[in-house]
């Protein structure tokens, strides 16, 4: 990294830190400080809630992903408008109508105060890990690019998101996810277009997902049911509307943005956004990483995009058997982009044809190679972390961008872990102060309860900054974040629907049924039965039937709960 991306990485976060800490100075008291004074306006609620789904995860991972596997994972997000009209109908009158902190204060008026508290541990549970996770998502990036120990960078991070976020709650949170998505969109405008303008001269757009497509890159819906296949259209649309109504409908991190918000429509005009633009951003992101693919087709890749793994096998025994790997790719570099400028310029279909399956038969070659370089890799280092998309879209940023625009691109990513990471905390914060702490500790002034929200934030904080510290890639780490929340959050969604549908079912039935099915999701996750989305619906189901099935079994419960949505 040059001097100047150093003066616009660390002046852009610098920037948002201290603009956040400024702007939310004044905290008069806990509804000043959880729901940052009820009086966000659609376009804050919209990109708040876009901000905290977008981590740095989002643009780090989604690329990587679409470089590998194509864009059927835009699928994953088919559900998300669908949610997001019940969020708005259901939901949010509901959550507005009772004035409550979090979601789950509505619980204990409808069940009691042992169903609410179960709930918001399975948040807490759930949350407090995916935090972590977002925090050692950019700490990877920066040990890519400096070297530094990751625990160092972890720390570093992680501070920086709690000085504005302990200091200024909701508000804090709200006004710099606008600065951050501003720095977000523009920093992926222009890495797409400098993708574009990097390829060869005769090679346009439309050529360019041309070449995508005849590789199979741009295979965008898949209407099968195969279970081995995780991203489809349906587990899309089923599984992904269970899971998007879970995470924005029952997730405090998420319900905090919305109910700051200055009226019911103000709220759901937020969400709305959200649904209309969610999509196209996955899609755009993705898109991203297809024309890093079709840039590396006319351009050598390295054979292993890790470079600590690399790193690892150069300097051991096997550092000659990997040398001869990165030869034969570099042969097969040469190859396929003379064959893509040819597939290019064909003249006719039969020509394009010929060329396209010699082009898949290179990429195969290519993949083979990968391959056998992760074996190697292991044989240097059984440690190693092999599993390398996640640094494909840094590879590309390090190694092809001009001076300037790699500190862009590096803030871009680290906004989106900032923004994230804040969410998580001011709810984890929220969540614990509000269901765990106040209600069990009663008749302290306003700005006992605002310092103990700010102290449980900071706990969190220090939690989060230990998970990351010990947390370890697998897969994928967008796919680590979901997995982690299709274990809890279908439960959770089940127990609200419960609340808001079921009237007859009871708090004894409902908490016992929810320790039940959170311990058969896990068996499942433990034994892999099904695709990760599937455990949102399985999770919803089983909730729910085992409830009802209770409520008729056992004696009548006692405490009918004070609110029903009937009332409401």
């Amino acid at each position: 990294m040059q001097q100047i991306d150093w003066i616009v990485l660390i002046g852009t976060l610098l920037f948002i830190v201290l603009y956040g800490t400024w702007k939310s100075r004044q905290q008069k008291d806990v509804g000043d400080y959880l729901k940052g004074g009820s009086n966000a306006h659609w376009w804050t609620i919209g990109l708040s809630v876009m901000a905290t789904q977008a981590s740095a995860i989002t643009f780090l991972s989604t690329p990587g992903q679409a470089f590998h596997d194509g864009m059927g994972f835009v699928q994953f997000y088919f559900g998300l408008p669908i949610a997001m009209v019940i969020i708005c109908l259901v939901f949010i009158p509901i959550y507005h109508k009772l004035k409550v902190f979090t979601a789950y204060e509505y619980l204990e008026t409808r069940f009691d105060k042992k169903t609410r508290t179960l709930t918001a541990i399975l948040f807490l549970i759930q949350r407090g890990l995916a935090c972590g996770i977002t925090i050692f998502a950019p700490s990877i990036i920066l040990s890519a690019v400096l070297g530094w120990n990751l625990i160092y960078l972890n720390i570093i991070i992680g501070v920086l998101v709690i000085i504005y976020t302990v200091s200024g709650g909701t508000k804090a949170v709200s006004v710099t996810q606008k600065q951050q998505m501003a720095v977000i969109f523009f920093g992926m405008f222009i890495a797409f277009m400098l993708i574009l303008n990097y390829l060869p001269l005769d090679i346009t757009f439309t050529k360019a997902l041309e070449i995508a497509g005849a590789n199979g890159k741009m295979d965008i819906l898949d209407f099968s049911f195969d279970f081995d296949n995780r991203y489809t259209f349906w587990s899309g649309i089923i599984g992904g509307s269970f899971l998007a109504l879970s995470y924005f409908g029952t997730d405090q991190s998420q319900v905090q943005r919305y109910l700051s918000g200055r009226s019911v429509k103000q709220s759901q005009m937020g969400l709305i956004m959200n649904g209309l633009l969610k999509v196209p951003m996955q899609f755009f992101i993705l898109l991203v990483g297809i024309m890093v693919f079709v840039f590396y087709q006319f351009n050598a890749s390295p054979l292993h995009f890790n470079p600590a793994a690399v790193k690892d096998v150069k300097n051991s025994e096997h550092a000659d058997e990997y040398q001869a790997l990165e030869v034969k790719k570099a042969a097969i570099d040469k190859e396929l982009a003379k064959t893509q400028i040819d597939y290019s310029k064909a003249a006719n279909e039969l020509e394009k044809q010929n060329y396209a399956q010699e082009i898949k038969r290179l990429n195969a070659s290519e993949n083979e190679l990968r391959e056998q370089s992760v074996a190697v890799i292991k044989k240097a280092n059984p440690n190693a972390e092999t599993n390398d998309k996640d640094y494909v879209f840094i590879h590309f940023i390090l190694t092809n961008l001009p001076r300037g625009l790699i500190g862009l691109l590096l803030a871009v990513i680290l906004s989106a872990a900032m923004s994230s990471t804040a969410s998580e905390l001011n709810a984890l914060g929220s969540t614990t102060a509000i269901d765990l702490y106040k209600r069990n500790v009663h008749g302290k002034q306003e700005k006992h309860y605002v310092n103990a929200s700010k102290g449980f934030t900071l706990l969190w904080g220090v939690i989060a900054i230990i998970v990351a510290c010990t947390a370890h890639l697998f897969d994928n780490l967008i796919q680590l974040v979901n997995i982690i929340g299709s274990i809890f959050y279908g439960n959770v969604l089940g127990i609200f629907l419960l609340a808001f549908f079921i009237k007859y079912v009871r708090s004894k039935a409902v908490f016992i049924a929810a320790l039940i099915t959170q311990a058969i999701i896990v068996y499942i996750w433990y034994i892999d039965l099904m695709p990760y989305l599937w455990l949102n619906v399985a999770g919803c189901a089983l909730v729910m039937g085992i409830a009802i099935v209770l409520q008729v079994l056992l004696p009548k419960d006692p405490n009918p709960g004070i609110i029903t949505s009937e009332e409401i």
